[in-house]
């Protein structure tokens, strides 16, 4: 007899969460179809926003940085309203109070993660580089491509892509090579021990004064100075300042058209541009050098 009524309350039971189900399966379905729809309006949304954001900020990294917080609030936003329309509040509500104390324990776990996430969120609004900026992070130099959530991605010279963690950047010191427009490249040249120096500086000096694609203006000097006194050669320093727009092509095909200049234009006023020297010693235990001449067959 006790079994019996056992299997009748079982049995109710049953029923009675099956009749649930069927009355709230409306709004489950509604609650899947909001959670669906939510999703691909944030994405539209987010898109719009982007391009607005990109339209008018002066910082594009800032504003896809917005536009990807954008887009996972209104995500959780979505969730949280399907969850209440499904009638599942009590759900919603424990689900927030789990990924409360969730964070706790994965903050310890995964701390990289987190500072790299915290990291992100302060050099969003606060950092030392804009999009296109070409910077050196520890040994990584390249242009900055994009901001995200858990790293910086750089791409260098030669074509790699890198990723470096936003911790790193902003723990450690960046170089920002183009922050103001601006860069300033340098070589030397070696002329005779003989020749003027300074008609060898007024001869550079000019060039510089008058090639095109050197900054001219009051706040950047471009200039010659003594450098060294090496072995065979009088060194002269040669400074002048490009425009970092490009940054490849002011620091290294820029300066290299430079060298040829300065150099054609030394050699056609004579002056020399001469060789390292080298000098041979006799020791003590050395009589002489031997040394062999060969001479080229001759027409004669």
């Amino acid at each position: 007899m006790q079994e019996t009524n056992t299997s009748e309350r079982l049995s109710q039971s049953v029923e009675e969460y099956y009749q649930h189900f069927i009355d709230i399966l409306p709004r489950i379905a509604l609650g899947i179809f909001i959670i669906v729809a939510g999703i691909l309006l944030a994405q539209l949304l987010t898109n719009f926003f982007k391009k607005r954001f990109l339209k008018r900020a002066e910082d594009p990294l800032m504003a896809r940085f917005l536009a990807q917080a954008v887009k996972i609030v209104l995500i959780l936003v979505v969730i949280m309203l399907a969850l209440d329309v499904a009638g599942l509040k009590g759900v919603a509500t424990g689900i927030l109070t789990a990924a409360g104390g969730a964070a706790i324990i994965l903050g310890f776990a995964f701390q990289d993660i987190g500072k790299n996430f915290l990291a992100g969120i302060i050099l969003a609004f606060n950092r030392p580089f804009s999009i296109n900026d070409t910077i050196l992070v520890t040994d990584h130099f390249g242009k900055v491509k994009a901001l995200n959530f858990r790293y910086t991605h750089i791409k260098t010279p030669d074509g790699r892509d890198i990723y470096i963690p936003n911790s790193d950047v902003l723990t450690t010191p960046v170089e920002n090579y183009t922050a103001d427009g601006f860069f300033r490249v340098d070589f030397v040249v070696g002329i005779g021990y003989e020749d003027s120096i300074e008609d060898a500086k007024l001869l550079i000096q000019n060039i510089l004064d008058t090639h095109p694609e050197i900054v001219q203006d009051d706040i950047h000097d471009n200039f010659v100075i003594e450098d060294e006194l090496a072995a065979s050669t009088v060194n002269l320093k040669v400074l002048f300042w490009v425009h970092t727009i490009d940054y490849r092509m002011a620091s290294r095909v820029l300066r290299g058209r430079v060298i040829q200049k300065v150099k054609q234009a030394l050699e056609e006023a004579d002056f020399n541009l001469p060789a390292n020297i080298t000098e041979l010693k006799l020791y003590k235990s050395e009589r002489d050098i031997p040394l062999r001449l060969r001479q080229e067959n001759s027409t004669d």
